[in-house]
């Protein structure tokens, strides 16, 4: 826990002013299991006060010109850039990033990426062609022309998750202010210093209220960002579940929405498909920070000609893969976040064990003292496999076998998520053609790597809505026309 303080006191941010709280949980490093600090408790009356400290400072940040507010950013980006190199321990503590996720994923790289992007000012109007309009009852024959531009949404409540909370933050915040909106940031209890941190340095930056921070365990912190009507839109990335729940909630005051939910990643080998570049795909992901991400290829859909080899080949892989102290340079895969979600990742796996499923590689607890998932392969998989249809958020892939494109597609989109999929075929012609039948909101051909710009979302129960890009200043953004005659 070098360079973390544990008796350091963590406030809320609330209008430019750091608030402390009566209450305070704890954050546990998955790695050791110990203690490195204690996280402020805010209440749902915090949350509804941020709400109307943002609200409150719509009007003035949102009537400055979007060149304006990107210079905000772009400031921000420096601050943030000189700052968070001294993040890393704090990050990799909270999140039990290895040490090469923490210093190249979870800080800097991706991170000050977004907010540099969006220091970009684009151009949001859109004019509209002159159009005839004949005499009627309404008006007098005229020509009609006009502009569509892009307004503000209002207030934004980010709900960011665990296992990358720097970057989604950036994702959500940095075109969500470039457009002109304010936002209150509610990160996920497991690990939310390091994002008290980055309020600290947006607050010095930023116009008082423009960024809020609301940290708590309850769910009733989040629960009264939905429910309040200074809350105009919020940005969800997390489970179906929540997600689904959130979309009710939201309802009643018509709240905006943007979900980036579940995934069940499925990856479609052909016959004729490079194996060993596939198989690489798949180890790079397999145990990339201990599977807790949602666009891993976690269903492996392999045609039977190649099924075996392809068994193989994954076994070969998983033995470089090595489980350890993720503050040791050669860890590749450290622990999953809490106890909780270790114990829910072996129950998955003991219900693919259940239903017939055999493992090939792992399966058992690894001989640590955090919270320890081996790299897991299950075989013998059959669609209607509980550990087909869900996600477990972990090191854990099953393959199963396909008889020929149509059928790896019915295979592949037999799933209540449409994420991100990923096509392996001898030539990108086969796979572009096999892309376009997934549901799928994504999908990489012969890659895991994904255009950072392309919009991003899902299909089905993975979520609403696309950020990323230009698509991300959209999606924080209601469509106004304006016509007049001309």
């Amino acid at each position: 826990m070098s360079g973390i303080d544990v008796e350091e006191e963590w406030k809320i941010l609330i209008g430019g002013e750091h608030v402390s709280t009566e209450n305070h949980y704890d954050i546990i490093d998955p790695n050791t299991t110990e203690v490195i600090g204690h996280a402020p408790e805010a209440t749902d009356q915090h949350a509804i006060e941020a709400a109307a400290a943002a609200k409150e400072a719509l009007r003035s940040w949102k009537a400055l010109s979007m060149d304006e507010r990107c210079g905000y950013i772009g400031r921000a980006a420096d601050a943030i850039e000189s700052a968070c190199g001294d993040w890393v321990n704090l990050v990799q503590a909270e999140t039990g990033a290895t040490i090469r996720v923490a210093r190249t994923m979870q800080v800097a790289g991706a991170f000050v990426d977004r907010f540099r992007y969006y220091s970009r000012p684009h151009e949001m109007e859109q004019p509209l062609a002159p159009l005839y309009s004949a005499a009627s009852a309404l008006a007098p024959e005229s020509l009609i022309t006009g502009n569509v531009i892009r307004q503000p949404v209002g207030v934004v409540a980010c709900i960011t998750p665990y296992n990358f909370p720097l970057v989604n933050v950036a994702g959500k915040l940095a075109p969500a202010l470039a457009m002109g909106n304010t936002a209150v940031i509610k990160p996920a209890p497991q690990d939310p210093l390091a994002i008290i941190k980055l309020g600290e340095i947006l607050n010095e930056v930023l116009p008082p209220g423009v960024v809020n921070v609301i940290v708590g365990s309850s769910p009733d912190v989040g629960a009264a960002l939905v429910d309040t009507k200074d809350v105009d839109m919020i940005s969800f990335t997390g489970s179906s579940t929540v997600g689904a729940k959130i979309m009710e909630s939201g309802g009643k005051t018509m709240k905006r929405l943007l979900m980036e939910l579940g995934g069940k990643g499925a990856l479609i080998m052909t016959e004729d498909c490079d194996v060993q570049a596939a198989v690489g795909g798949i180890a790079s992901v397999w145990g990339f920070h201990s599977g807790q991400i949602c666009t891993a290829p976690t269903r492996v859909i392999c045609h039977r000609d190649i099924y075996e080899p392809t068994i193989e080949a994954l076994k070969a892989v998983s033995e470089f893969m090595t489980v350890g102290d993720a503050r040791e340079e050669g860890t590749l895969v450290g622990p999953v976040i809490t106890e909780s979600h270790r114990d829910r990742v072996e129950a998955f796996i003991q219900s693919g064990i259940d239903d017939g499923a055999e493992v090939v590689v792992g399966g058992e607890r690894p001989k640590q003292d955090g919270f320890f998932v081996a790299p897991t392969l299950l075989t013998d998989c059959t669609p209607d496999m509980h550990v087909v249809k869900e996600e477990a958020f972990g090191p854990v892939v099953v393959v199963m076998p396909h008889d020929g494109d149509d059928h790896a597609v019915e295979l592949a989109n037999n799933s209540d998520y449409g994420l991100f999929s990923y096509v392996y075929a001898g030539n990108t012609t086969r796979a572009y053609e096999i892309a376009q039948k997934l549901e799928s909101g994504n999908v990489a051909l012969n890659s895991i790597a994904p255009h950072m710009y392309a919009p991003f979302g899902g299909f089905k129960m993975s979520g609403v809505g696309r950020d990323r890009g230009r698509w991300g200043l959209e999606a924080y953004s209601e469509i106004q026309a304006i016509n007049w005659p001309s």
